[in-house]
Protein backbone atom coordinates (compact mmCIF):
# COMPACT_ATOMS: atom_id res chain seq x y z
CA UNK A 1 0.00 0.00 0.00
CA UNK A 2 1.11 3.45 -1.09
CA UNK A 3 1.44 6.43 1.34
CA UNK A 4 -0.93 8.49 -0.07
CA UNK A 5 -3.87 5.29 0.09
CA UNK A 6 -2.13 4.44 4.21
CA UNK A 7 -3.09 8.55 5.12
CA UNK A 8 -6.44 8.37 3.15
CA UNK A 9 -7.33 4.79 5.21
CA UNK A 10 -6.42 6.60 8.52
CA UNK A 11 -8.56 9.75 7.89
CA UNK A 12 -11.29 7.74 6.71
CA UNK A 13 -11.05 5.77 10.21
CA UNK A 14 -10.59 8.94 12.13
CA UNK A 15 -14.26 10.36 11.20
CA UNK A 16 -15.32 6.76 11.07
CA UNK A 17 -14.53 6.78 14.96
CA UNK A 18 -15.50 10.72 15.83
CA UNK A 19 -18.44 12.28 15.32
CA UNK A 20 -17.11 16.05 15.82
CA UNK A 21 -14.66 15.35 13.06
CA UNK A 22 -16.14 17.66 10.03
CA UNK A 23 -14.14 17.11 7.63
CA UNK A 24 -11.18 14.88 6.18
CA UNK A 25 -8.82 18.31 5.55
CA UNK A 26 -9.75 18.88 9.50
CA UNK A 27 -8.61 15.61 10.59
CA UNK A 28 -5.84 15.48 8.57
CA UNK A 29 -4.46 19.12 9.87
CA UNK A 30 -5.68 18.51 13.69
CA UNK A 31 -5.42 15.33 14.70
CA UNK A 32 -2.11 14.67 17.08
CA UNK A 33 -3.43 11.09 16.79
CA UNK A 34 -2.90 10.64 13.14
CA UNK A 35 0.50 12.80 13.24
CA UNK A 36 1.72 10.37 15.83
CA UNK A 37 1.11 7.46 13.89
CA UNK A 38 2.45 8.82 10.64
CA UNK A 39 5.73 9.50 12.66
CA UNK A 40 5.69 6.06 13.74
CA UNK A 41 5.39 4.83 10.50
CA UNK A 42 8.68 7.23 9.47
CA UNK A 43 11.05 5.95 12.70
CA UNK A 44 10.06 2.61 12.55
CA UNK A 45 11.65 2.26 8.76
CA UNK A 46 14.16 3.52 10.34
CA UNK A 47 14.41 1.33 13.22
CA UNK A 48 14.05 -1.88 10.93
CA UNK A 49 16.99 -0.52 9.27
CA UNK A 50 19.01 -0.70 12.13
CA UNK A 51 19.44 3.25 12.46
CA UNK A 52 18.08 3.54 16.28
CA UNK A 53 19.53 6.41 17.59
CA UNK A 54 17.53 8.63 14.46
CA UNK A 55 14.39 6.28 14.93
CA UNK A 56 14.33 7.43 18.72
CA UNK A 57 14.79 10.46 18.24
CA UNK A 58 12.07 10.92 16.15
CA UNK A 59 10.12 9.10 18.13
CA UNK A 60 10.90 11.85 21.16
CA UNK A 61 10.86 14.32 18.86
CA UNK A 62 7.02 13.60 17.96
CA UNK A 63 6.65 12.52 21.66
CA UNK A 64 7.22 16.56 22.45
CA UNK A 65 5.01 17.98 19.68
CA UNK A 66 1.90 15.00 20.17
CA UNK A 67 2.21 13.74 23.98
CA UNK A 68 2.03 10.75 22.18
CA UNK A 69 5.43 8.24 22.53
CA UNK A 70 5.33 5.36 20.18
CA UNK A 71 8.75 3.26 20.39
CA UNK A 72 9.74 2.67 17.02
CA UNK A 73 10.57 -1.11 17.36
CA UNK A 74 6.85 -1.93 18.07
CA UNK A 75 4.81 -3.38 14.92
CA UNK A 76 1.52 -1.53 14.40
CA UNK A 77 -1.15 -2.89 11.44
CA UNK A 78 -3.20 -0.29 9.49
CA UNK A 79 -6.07 1.83 10.50
CA UNK A 80 -4.81 2.37 14.62
CA UNK A 81 -6.54 5.27 15.61
CA UNK A 82 -5.55 7.32 18.88
CA UNK A 83 -8.27 9.39 19.56
CA UNK A 84 -6.93 12.35 21.85
CA UNK A 85 -3.93 10.89 22.15
CA UNK A 86 -2.61 12.70 25.04
CA UNK A 87 -0.15 10.59 27.67
CA UNK A 88 -0.18 7.45 25.27
CA UNK A 89 2.52 5.35 25.16
CA UNK A 90 3.71 2.08 23.40
CA UNK A 91 6.21 0.48 24.51
CA UNK A 92 9.07 -1.62 22.32
CA UNK A 93 7.76 -5.10 21.62
CA UNK A 94 4.17 -3.99 21.45
CA UNK A 95 2.27 -5.35 18.76
CA UNK A 96 -1.06 -3.62 17.40
CA UNK A 97 -3.15 -5.14 14.57
CA UNK A 98 -5.63 -3.72 12.16
CA UNK A 99 -8.35 -1.25 12.71
CA UNK A 100 -7.59 -1.03 16.76
CA UNK A 101 -8.66 2.40 18.77
CA UNK A 102 -6.91 3.63 21.89
CA UNK A 103 -8.40 6.54 23.77
CA UNK A 104 -5.93 8.97 25.51
CA UNK A 105 -3.70 8.20 28.72
CA UNK A 106 -3.53 4.11 27.42
CA UNK A 107 -0.45 2.63 28.39
CA UNK A 108 0.96 -0.78 26.78
CA UNK A 109 3.89 -1.12 29.00
CA UNK A 110 6.08 -3.77 30.63
CA UNK A 111 6.06 -4.66 33.77
CA UNK A 112 9.21 -5.98 35.02
CA UNK A 113 11.59 -4.83 37.40
CA UNK A 114 14.55 -6.60 36.21
CA UNK A 115 16.88 -5.91 32.76
CA UNK A 116 15.77 -8.09 30.11
CA UNK A 117 17.51 -9.83 26.92
CA UNK A 118 17.26 -7.99 23.74
CA UNK A 119 14.45 -8.74 21.39
CA UNK A 120 12.62 -10.39 24.42
CA UNK A 121 8.77 -9.83 24.05
CA UNK A 122 8.17 -7.26 27.10
CA UNK A 123 4.49 -5.77 25.77
CA UNK A 124 1.12 -6.77 25.13
CA UNK A 125 -0.18 -7.82 21.44
CA UNK A 126 -3.62 -6.66 20.52
CA UNK A 127 -5.42 -8.11 17.71
CA UNK A 128 -7.66 -6.32 15.15
CA UNK A 129 -10.29 -4.67 16.33
CA UNK A 130 -9.72 -3.87 19.94
CA UNK A 131 -10.98 -0.80 21.53
CA UNK A 132 -8.88 0.47 24.61
CA UNK A 133 -10.48 2.85 27.49
CA UNK A 134 -9.13 6.50 28.92
CA UNK A 135 -6.90 5.77 31.14
CA UNK A 136 -6.34 2.05 30.93
CA UNK A 137 -3.16 0.00 31.47
CA UNK A 138 -2.14 -3.57 29.20
CA UNK A 139 0.84 -4.86 30.78
CA UNK A 140 3.32 -7.57 30.31
CA UNK A 141 3.69 -9.93 27.15
CA UNK A 142 -0.41 -10.45 27.15
CA UNK A 143 -2.27 -11.09 24.54
CA UNK A 144 -6.00 -9.55 24.00
CA UNK A 145 -8.13 -11.34 21.17
CA UNK A 146 -9.95 -9.67 18.02
CA UNK A 147 -12.80 -7.39 18.77
CA UNK A 148 -12.21 -6.99 22.45
CA UNK A 149 -12.90 -3.81 24.14
CA UNK A 150 -11.02 -2.85 27.59
CA UNK A 151 -13.05 -0.18 29.82
CA UNK A 152 -11.20 3.07 31.18
CA UNK A 153 -8.87 2.42 34.37
CA UNK A 154 -8.95 -1.36 33.52
CA UNK A 155 -4.94 -2.61 34.32
CA UNK A 156 -4.70 -5.56 32.21
CA UNK A 157 -2.51 -8.13 32.83
CA UNK A 158 -3.75 -11.59 31.62
CA UNK A 159 -4.22 -12.76 27.99
CA UNK A 160 -8.34 -12.33 27.33
CA UNK A 161 -9.97 -14.02 24.44
CA UNK A 162 -11.65 -12.68 21.16
CA UNK A 163 -14.33 -10.29 21.63
CA UNK A 164 -14.20 -10.09 25.63
CA UNK A 165 -14.69 -7.13 27.68
CA UNK A 166 -12.15 -6.47 30.10
CA UNK A 167 -13.18 -3.89 33.45
CA UNK A 168 -11.72 -3.26 36.52
CA UNK A 169 -8.73 -2.99 38.35
CA UNK A 170 -7.18 -5.73 38.06
CA UNK A 171 -9.57 -6.37 34.73
CA UNK A 172 -11.83 -9.17 34.72
CA UNK A 173 -13.14 -10.94 31.35
CA UNK A 174 -16.41 -10.56 30.62
CA UNK A 175 -17.84 -11.58 27.07
CA UNK A 176 -19.03 -9.17 24.63
CA UNK A 177 -22.85 -8.86 23.62
CA UNK A 178 -22.34 -9.80 20.41
CA UNK A 179 -24.70 -7.08 18.67
CA UNK A 180 -21.98 -4.69 19.92
CA UNK A 181 -19.12 -7.17 18.18
CA UNK A 182 -21.08 -6.82 14.67
CA UNK A 183 -22.18 -3.04 14.94
CA UNK A 184 -18.22 -1.54 15.52
CA UNK A 185 -16.96 -3.78 12.62
CA UNK A 186 -19.51 -2.53 10.13
CA UNK A 187 -18.12 1.20 10.92
CA UNK A 188 -18.37 3.06 7.21
CA UNK A 189 -15.33 4.03 5.64
CA UNK A 190 -16.25 6.45 3.14
CA UNK A 191 -15.33 10.25 2.23
CA UNK A 192 -18.14 11.98 3.24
Amino acid sequence: MGVLSSIREDVLMARAHDPAARSNIEVFLAYSGLHAVWSYRVAHRLWTAGLWLPARLLSQFTRFLTGIEIHPGARIGRRLFIDHGMGVVIGETSEIGDDVMLYHGVTLGGKSRHGVARGEKRHPTLHDGVTVGAGAKILGPITLGAWSTVGANAVVTRDAPAKSVLLGIPATVQPARPDTIESARGLPLTDD
